[in-house]
C-alpha cells in the first residue's frame, strides 16, 4: 500500500475533537490504577512485536506499567478480535497494523471486526519501510542485480512472505509487477519465520517490514538493498530506495495503537499524551531508527482517514494480486 502524504503525519499533535456520551470522570482521572496490557497479534519477532515492545518499554519506563502479550493467529485476525472484545476502559489496547487492519478483513470472509466501526482510534505509532533483503550466499548487491538475476534464472527464484495477503506478499507482488519479474512465491506462517527462510538460503529474498530484518541485516545474515519508501527518503541512511531502479514503485506499511469502542475520552487523551511523549524520547528515537521505523503520531481523526485510505489502496492491491476472500 502506498504511503499517503508521510511527511504531514509525521507530527505531535494532541487534539482529539469526537462527540461523546456521558462518563463518570471521577474513575477516568485515576487512570491508569493498573498494569496496561498491549495485545501484539503477531507472533514474536515480527516487526509489529518489536515496536509494540519498544513502546512498551518507552511507556513503562514513564511509569504506566505495561505489558505486552502476543495473541497471534489467522494473520493477526485472532488478537484484533480479542481486543474488539475487552473492556473499552484503556486497559487493554491494540498494537494494530497495516496488515491486520486494511488487509486481513479483505482476504477472511470470518473476520468479525469491521475496522472502522469497532475500534477508537488513539494514534498512529510509526511507518514502516519494506526493505528488499537477499540471501547473502548470492551475488546480488543492488535491486538491480536482483532483478537481472530473477530474468537470468526464469521459474528458479523464490519470494518469501508472511503469507498470503501479508505486507511481505502484496509488497512483493507490487514489486514484480512493476519491474516486469517474475519469482516464485513461498508464503510461510510469519514474519519473522519468512525471513529466516531467506537466512537459511530455503527461499531467494523477501519486501518485509523493516523492524523484521534489520537485526539480521546489521548481524551480516541477511543482504540490504533498498527500502520501499518514496525516492528521496531516507528512514535507513544511506540505503537506496528501490525507487531509484523502479521509478515510482512505492510501497510502506504502519503501526498504530488502537483500543475497543467506547474508550472514555479523558482516558484516549492521556493514552495519548504520553504516547506523543513516549514518540520524543531519544531512547525510543535510537531503536526505532535502529529498525527503520519513523515515530510518527496523530490525532484520532488523522489515524481514522489514513486507516480509511489504506483499505481502499489494499483493496486494488489484492484485486491485482488476484487474491479472494476466502
Amino acid at each position: 500500500m502506498t504511503l499517503f502524504c508521510v511527511r504531514r503525519l509525521i507530527l505531535q499533535s494532541l487534539s482529539l475533537s469526537v462527540a461523546w456520551p456521558l462518563i463518570s470522570y471521577s474513575q477516568d482521572a485515576d487512570f491508569p490504577a493498573r498494569p496496561i496490557k498491549l495485545i501484539v497479534p503477531n507472533a514474536p519477532g515480527s516487526s509489529v512485536d518489536t515496536i509494540g515492545r519498544i513502546l512498551g518499554n518507552q511507556l513503562t519506563s514513564a511509569g504506566l506499567k505495561i505489558f505486552v502479550e502476543n495473541k497471534a493467529g489467522a494473520a493477526g485476525a485472532l488478537g484484533i478480535d480479542a481486543g474488539k472484545n475487552s473492556a473499552p476502559d484503556g486497559y487493554t489496547m491494540i498494537v494494530a497494523s497495516s496488515s491486520s487492519i486494511t488487509v486481513v478483513p479483505l482476504l477472511q470472509k470470518a473476520v468479525s471486526y469491521d475496522p472502522l466501526k469497532d475500534f477508537d482510534f488513539v494514534s498512529m505509532v510509526a511507518v514502516l519501510p519494506n526493505v528488499l533483503v537477499c540471501n547473502t550466499a548470492l551475488k546480488i548487491d543492488s535491486v538491480a542485480d536482483l532483478i537481472a538475476f530473477a530474468k537470468a534464472n526464469p521459474g528458479k527464484v523464490n519470494m518469501a512472505s508472511a503469507g498470503p495477503g501479508s505486507v511481505s506478499h502484496l509488497a512483493g507482488v507490487a514489486l514484480t509487477t512493476a519491474a516486469g519479474f517474475e519469482s516464485l512465491h513461498v508464503p510461510d506462517k510469519g514474519g519473522s519465520q519468512s525471513v529466516a527462510s531467506v537466512v537459511s538460503g530455503e527461499t531467494h529474498w523477501t519486501l518485509t517490514p523493516a523492524p523484521a530484518a534489520m537485526a539480521l541485516v546489521k548481524g551480516g545474515r541477511l543482504r540490504l538493498l533498498g527500502h520501499s519508501l518514496a525516492k528521496g527518503m531516507h528512514p535507513l541512511g544511506k540505503v537506496p530506495a528501490i525507487a531509484d531502479t523502479v521509478p515510482g514503485f512505492e510501497y510502506g506499511s504502519w503501526i498504530g495503537l488502537m483500543a475497543p469502542k467506547g474508550l472514555p475520552p479523558a482516558v484516549a487523551d492521556k493514552l495519548r499524551k504520553s504516547l506523543v511523549t513516549a514518540l520524543q524520547q531519544a531512547a525510543l528515537r535510537e531503536a526505532f531508527d535502529t529498525n527503520g521505523a519513523v515515530p510518527t503520531s496523530s490525532t484520532a481523526e488523522e489515524f481514522r482517514a489514513y486507516v480509511t485510505r489504506d483499505i481502499e489502496q489494499n483493496r486494488k492491491a489484492i484485486s491485482v494480486a488476484g487474491l479472494k476472500a476466502e
